[in-house]
């Protein structure tokens, strides 16, 4: 009878060998996750603006289209290179530099979104969002004007 005893205690120890094994499993992975969700929040916490972008730190800035300025898009010659000006919410007006294709609509948008980073005078991005006119704008008016 002594040996089914130690049986079951080997069998005791070795679920709480695994128990032990599935909760360090358990908490590195709650830890990684919680390193990824601070690193992911500090680059979308708050906009900056081209004086903030100075330090060389990546960042976002929230702006409007200088539309007094040119834009320059050559997609046969580089695809992947937009140049446009920009004013950040401090009337700050910079050029921005798109490390991608010219976006569709692009002159319509209301509000700009670019990530990325101050080298020189320009800000170099390689994320933008854009806030365009909703579609129903033109509608809405047309419905004050028929009242």
């Amino acid at each position: 009878m002594g040996g089914i005893e130690n049986h079951k205690y080997a069998f005791d120890s070795n679920i709480k060998t695994m128990l032990n094994k599935n909760t360090i499993i358990a908490l590195l992975l709650i830890t990684a996750g919680i390193v990824v969700f601070i690193t992911a929040s500090r680059d979308v916490s708050t906009y900056s603006t081209f004086a903030d972008a100075a330090g060389g730190e990546r960042t976002k800035i929230v702006g409007t289209l200088a539309k007094n300025k040119p834009m320059t898009y050559d997609p046969e010659n580089d695809p992947n290179t937009f140049r446009f000006f920009m004013t950040d919410s401090k009337g700050t007006e910079k050029e921005v530099i798109l490390q991608k294709p010219k976006p569709q609509d692009f002159e319509l948008s209301e509000q700009i979104v670019v990530t990325g980073k101050m080298q020189n005078e320009s800000f170099v991005a390689d994320e933008i969002l854009m806030k365009c006119p909703s579609k129903y704008k033109d509608e809405e008016i047309a419905i004050k004007e028929q009242q």
